[in-house]
């Protein structure tokens, strides 16, 4: 099937609430513009230089998410056009958000990242750490960052099981910090779900999934 037959798919397939991000890391401008031409409009990206390249060159109503390990040196090259930050995991990575935001006199979204698959190689806070993170003064002093909800990857396992407590812990923790509103923090995504566990995501909670390979087929890492 064409990426366009792929995207039509998926979209029947989801419920009105679910907001769904084209995962678009390696694939060429002409498959992203293809999605595009059938109606795709946020797309997401895991290396900055690439984004802001793709940024560059495709139509500037596209929402671009960066859902990839941010370094804080990094974040200047994408702080005037980012839509939503996916994985920020401390404090000094909003810090860094909020000073170059502040520069281009804007305000950027941004998800906490919390670790709930058991790999050691997932990036991302405890839940704990994502509550003393929102209540603590360094946090309360960011005015052009707002913190709209949560991120989180489970475990790349065939134990659906275990998927799903790690997306039930993801909902968990959402609606314990959702108390903690304030001007910077207002929770509402809860972002979880891939090709292979979208729909276990999307039964615990999930509002924003991040799918590539459903919809462009298998990456080209070679590129």
């Amino acid at each position: 099937m064409s990426i366009q037959e792929n995207l039509i798919q998926l979209k029947t397939e989801l419920p009105s609430h679910v907001t769904l991000v084209a995962v678009s890391k390696t694939k060429p401008i002409s498959d992203l513009m293809e999605a595009y031409d059938a109606g795709q409009r946020i797309f997401g990206e895991n290396k900055i230089q690439e984004m802001a390249d793709k940024y560059q060159e495709m139509p500037k109503d596209i929402q671009w998410h960066m859902i990839g390990h941010v370094q804080r040196n990094k974040v200047k090259y994408m702080a005037k056009f980012v839509d939503l930050i996916h994985g920020v995991d401390n404090l000094k990575l909003l810090q860094e958000i909020n000073k170059q935001a502040l520069k281009h006199n804007r305000t950027i979204d941004c998800l906490l990242q919390i670790k709930i698959a058991s790999e050691a190689s997932k990036f991302g806070m405890t839940p704990d750490d994502s509550k003393s993170l929102i209540e603590s003064d360094g946090f309360s002093n960011l005015k052009n960052i707002r913190v709209v909800g949560l991120m989180g990857m489970a475990t790349f396992t065939d134990n659906n099981d275990q998927i799903k407590d790690e997306f039930l812990l993801l909902q968990q923790t959402f609606n314990t910090l959702k108390p903690f509103e304030s001007f910077n923090f207002k929770p509402e995504i809860i972002s979880m779900g891939m090709s292979g566990d979208y729909k276990i995501a999307i039964s615990c909670g999930s509002n924003m999934i991040r799918v590539g390979s459903s919809i462009f087929g298998a990456r080209n890492y070679s590129n």
